[in-house]
């Protein structure tokens, strides 16, 4: 393939080879202005006949295109195998249920180009067109979809506006991948599992070092909606694996408590819950279903945290739920019998 690239496109993909020769035909064509660039494919150990339809890609004349199988399970495995196979400065991701724009990889250049202070960056991903969105399906619950539209003005993402943009339309500079390290394993989405944070522990981790991304509105891409995701069951499915992915992250920012936490749970989070199921018995009283969705959603959401940490919690500790709860009214008590505690009283 002679010299290296200016860019690689890595995909991973799992039991897909239906949608995935699709994804790939618009990754091979292009737009390129000159940009020279590689696509590598990763089976993540797939049963079906992905690499069938990859190889019978590369055999139409698809000198750009690779093959590399990776037997471990999750995203992040298959990510971090292209990374390893990849040859040029800048890795480009998405997923095998996406199509990407014309001029995805000439934006992507263009813009690092024109940014040399961006470690990373981002832009809209959309649902293809046709899609009928039920009416509960609001904007505020696009994220199980992985449909993102920040609107259409740039601005910076860093640890002093830390907003996530996704792996579907994503891309980093191979220097900054170097520096942080691979994509997280322990946080990454596995066969059909969903709720996943692999993207976004990779961000929050260049963030914590000063890096700096950008949402860039002309990087577009667009994102296959299928029917199983436009039901309440998967939203839910959704929120409570987001929640399990939370508890495993421990991001310092959502950690902090001034109280002693339940079950390795920040006291803030039952506030919270308890504020949430509040509203949504409201709102269902009020016969106002979508608004009571939402709040359910974030229900579901704790209910992943909650159940993730307490497993971890009493793993291997002789302590039982019933002592947890005894020691916590205990440090309760305690803390409201402390003279602070009664001057604030």
């Amino acid at each position: 393939m002679g010299e290296n690239p200016d860019v690689s496109i890595i995909v991973s993909t799992y039991n897909r080879a239906e949608v995935l020769r699709g994804a790939l035909e618009r990754m091979l064509a292009q737009e390129a202005e000159g940009i020279t660039y590689e696509v590598i494919a990763v089976d993540n150990n797939s049963p079906d006949n992905t690499r069938r339809v990859i190889e019978s890609m590369i055999g139409l004349g698809h000198e750009n295109l690779k093959y590399v199988f990776e037997p471990r399970q999750g995203v992040s495995y298959g990510r971090n195998t292209g990374m390893s196979n990849a040859r040029a400065p800048i890795f480009a991701f998405t997923d095998d249920d996406v199509r990407v724009s014309p001029d995805w990889v000439a934006t992507i250049k263009r813009t690092f180009d024109a940014r040399p202070e961006v470690d990373f960056l981002g832009g809209k991903v959309l649902p293809m067109h046709g899609v009928a969105m039920p009416e509960w399906l609001t904007r505020k619950q696009w994220a199980p979809l992985a449909i993102v539209d920040y609107g259409d003005t740039p601005f910076y993402v860093d640890s002093g506006n830390m907003l996530c943009l996704v792996g579907a339309n994503l891309a980093f500079r191979r220097k900054a991948v170097e520096a942080l390290g691979p994509f997280a394993t322990d946080v990454q989405r596995v066969k059909g599992g969903i709720g996943s944070l692999e993207d976004v522990e990779l961000q929050v981790r260049a963030w914590k070092v000063g890096g700096k991304g950008l949402y860039v509105p002309e990087l577009i891409t667009f994102a296959e909606v299928s029917e199983e995701r436009l039901v309440k069951r998967y939203h839910r499915r959704w929120h409570t694996g987001h929640g399990h992915f939370y508890a495993i992250m421990r991001l310092e920012e959502f950690e902090r408590s001034g109280r002693r936490p339940l079950f390795e749970v920040p006291a803030h989070l039952y506030k919270q819950a308890l504020l949430d199921a509040c509203a949504w018995a409201m709102h269902i009283c009020m016969g106002r279903t979508t608004e009571a969705f939402e709040f359910e959603s974030k229900l579901r959401f704790f209910r992943g945290f909650f159940r993730k940490r307490r497993k971890d919690f009493l793993a291997g500790r002789s302590k039982s739920s019933a002592r947890e709860l005894l020691e916590f009214a205990r440090s309760l008590a305690h803390r409201k019998g402390t003279p602070r505690a009664r001057a604030a009283g």
